[in-house]
């Protein structure tokens, strides 16, 4: 019980310093994860990891009491290099903080931060254990739309063909076309009336194919099997996912043509991603435990018959299997004490020159106001700019639609004077940053991922620091049309403000891009000088809720070399590590030359017999009376074992069996 509550508290304290530093960033993640498809998998994610801790629970309390069997000479390696992991991860953090996707940079740090607070409180021997775990919150990070739609396109073909080549085959008169670059499947029903199915991105199981593989990965790993069967299952995974996607579509098509289009979409949306998720998950596993007859959540069904269910106070491990009987003690150290002191005061530091994810404003006013002509956007939300006027243009309900924004104004700035250009503002604001797509995002990625070509080419992409403090990072992006040859140059940053709706106020993501149109690619680059004026007075206008302090501003600007600088160590103690063991072999093997025969004769076994097989206490016995002809009471060999292990020639070492640990020995020499 007091081991246990030991471990707790270790435990919570890792628990408890990672949520706290990134706690921001989990909550966007969660509401992205509800507000969008495609992301939608990470709600999923913490579960797993529960999950995989849970299933390794018996290996991980193994391996933190493997802690006081640490040489001094290497105990404390596993505690320098988790303090420069943590430096390294908290230095990312920051570093994203001043960058334009601060959200990719903090996931990416979590894990790492995760893993060196582990080395902090316990030891390598127990990361190494979680590694798969901690390795899976790198999950959380949410995939590029780049490479998202580059999938998305060239399943939605495949998908499409491979549908309408099965829907022939029942002889069903259909159509393969293309329509924006979608490719489109008609069909012509009863009544010869004709149907058309779009297959999309959203219909090319790429959203459920990224869920899927989270769960093909870890359906692989769980099994307790050999690493031939875990890589064919997980290959399988893709396949099979892919297959009833395509079933899927197949099967709307038939029930189109049978039963009319309404009825078709009614079913699209009754199976959607999670039901082929669900299906393919259920067919894997049945796949992974019938045909390659893998264990997955069955334990093995040997018995050892020397196992005792109620093992004798001084008895640790079966002599028979290994398998450890009982967990060893740990006691509360005063130097516990002062690490979870040290990460508390630590991690309240940080907390209390933490920044917002996204710079945090105030809205100005309503985004919307009632006039004679009926709604319209408030000119209110944006300053006015001396030489400027400022009108309302028009707001894009188609575009709140196909992407799911509360709302999307567009506003203007007419010059008065006819020398200077106009500046055009957007304005996006969505419940979650998901929904905003960035600018290259729908003129390049998105073309290409249809099969179309680009409409525009890239002259100019970069990030701007538009705001000092708090700093905003925005990106500028300037573009030549192909059709007309007109340049167009964007810069958009985002931020999270509170806007009054209805009387009541709401936090919402927001987009703001100022936009205009140089005459020439030439006029580019002065095309910044224009924009960064009417960035800065907005910014200024929205009203900064929290600004930073000069050491977080300090952080930002150097977390990069500062980074660098404190992740060097790390292999440097990795190799230390490994110096360090190398001459301990070497002295163990002078040593080896002074021992006692009988002695001689233990290692010698061990030596040879390890190579073949995890050795046991009863394995040992029984091959040292097999060669010297000379039978040893288990007492005298756990004796011997224990002696040669305090010279350290000979080290009890923790085996992984099934998730069930198990004591075996093998030489230092």
């Amino acid at each position: 019980m007091k081991s246990n509550i030991i471990i707790g508290l270790k435990i919570a304290a890792v628990v408890l310093a990672t949520l706290a530093i990134f706690y921001q960033d989990l909550a966007i993640i969660v509401n992205d994860a509800l507000q969008s498809e495609y992301m939608s998998y990470i709600l999923a994610v913490p579960f797993i990891f529960a999950y995989l801790l849970y299933r390794k629970r018996k290996m991980l309390r193994a391996a933190i009491a493997e802690t006081k069997r640490e040489p001094d000479a290497t105990r404390y390696l596993p505690l320098i290099a988790g303090i420069f992991l943590a430096a390294t991860a908290i230095l990312l953090y920051w570093q994203g903080s001043y960058t334009f996707t601060p959200l990719e940079y903090h996931m990416i740090a979590l894990p790492i931060f995760a893993a060196s607070l582990i080395l902090i409180f316990f030891n390598a021997q127990t990361l190494r254990q979680s590694v798969f775990a901690v390795a899976f919150l790198f999950l959380l990070t949410p995939p590029p739309l780049e490479i998202l739609y580059g999938l998305g396109s060239a399943l939605s073909t495949t998908t499409s063909q491979n549908s309408y080549t099965l829907v022939r085959l029942f002889q069903i008169p259909a159509t393969l076309t293309s329509a924006s670059g979608t490719p489109v499947i008609q069909i012509t029903g009863a009544g010869s009336t004709t149907m058309s199915f779009g297959v999309d991105i959203a219909c090319s199981g790429i959203y459920s194919l990224i869920a899927f593989i989270v769960f093909a990965l870890f359906t692989a790993y769980i099994i307790r099997d050999k690493p031939w069967k875990k890589l064919i299952l997980f290959l399988i995974g893709f396949l099979l996912i892919y297959t009833i996607n395509i079933a899927r579509i197949t099967t709307i098509l038939l029930i189109g043509y049978q039963f009319g289009e309404q009825t078709a979409l009614q079913l699209f949306h009754l199976l959607g991603g999670w039901i082929l998720i669900f299906t393919g998950t259920i067919i894997l596993l049945t796949f992974g435990e019938k045909t390659l007859h893998a264990q997955i959540f069955s334990k093995s069904t040997e018995k050892c018959p020397g196992c005792n269910p109620k093992p004798e106070k001084n008895q640790y491990s079966c002599t028979s299997c290994g398998r450890i009987l009982r967990s060893a003690a740990i006691n509360f150290r005063k130097s516990d004490i002062a690490k979870i002191a040290a990460v508390a005061v630590v991690v309240v530091l940080l907390v209390s020159i933490q920044v917002p994810v996204f710079a945090l404003t105030n809205g100005p006013a309503e985004l919307l106001i009632q006039t004679p002509k009926g709604e319209q956007g408030n000119t209110q939300i944006l300053p006015q700019i001396p030489g400027y006027n400022l009108s309302y243009v028009y707001r894009d309900t188609n575009f709140e639609q196909q992407y799911g924004d509360d709302a999307a104004l567009v506003y203007a700035y007419s010059p008065t004077d006819a020398s200077k250009e106009m500046v055009w503002v957007a304005i996006q604001v969505a419940q979650s940053q998901s929904s905003e797509h960035g600018w290259k995002v729908c003129l390049q990625t998105w073309p290409i991922s249809q099969g179309y070509q680009p409409s525009v080419t890239q002259l100019d992409l970069r990030d701007v620091q538009t705001q000092a403090n708090p700093p905003i990072t925005a990106r500028y992006f300037a573009f030549q049309y192909h059709s007309t040859n007109q340049t167009q140059v964007v810069l958009y940053w985002y931020e999270t403000s509170t806007f009054t709706a209805n009387g009541t106020s709401q936090q919402k993501s927001v987009q703001i891009s100022l936009i205009t149109y140089p005459q020439s690619p030439q006029e580019v680059t002065t095309a910044e000088d224009q924009l960064l004026p009417f960035a800065t007075a907005i910014n200024n206008y929205w009203e900064p809720i929290k600004t930073w302090t000069p050491i977080a501003l300090s952080l930002s600007q150097q977390s990069l070399p500062l980074a660098a600088a404190t992740s060097i160590p790390i292999p440097i103690i990795a190799l230390l590590y490994l110096l360090r063991k190398r001459n301990e072999r070497k002295a163990n093997s002078r040593a080896y030359t002074k021992l006692s025969q009988p002695a001689k004769d233990i290692i010698d076994i061990v030596s040879e017999t390890e190579k073949k097989t995890a050795l046991t206490l009863d394995k040992i016995a029984d091959t040292y009376q097999k060669t010297t002809n000379q039978t040893i009471s288990k007492d005298q060999l756990m004796q011997k074992l224990a002696e040669l292990e305090k010279i350290g020639i000979i080290k009890s070492h923790i085996k992984n069996k099934q998730d069930e640990p198990t004591l075996t020995w093998k030489t230092q020499i």
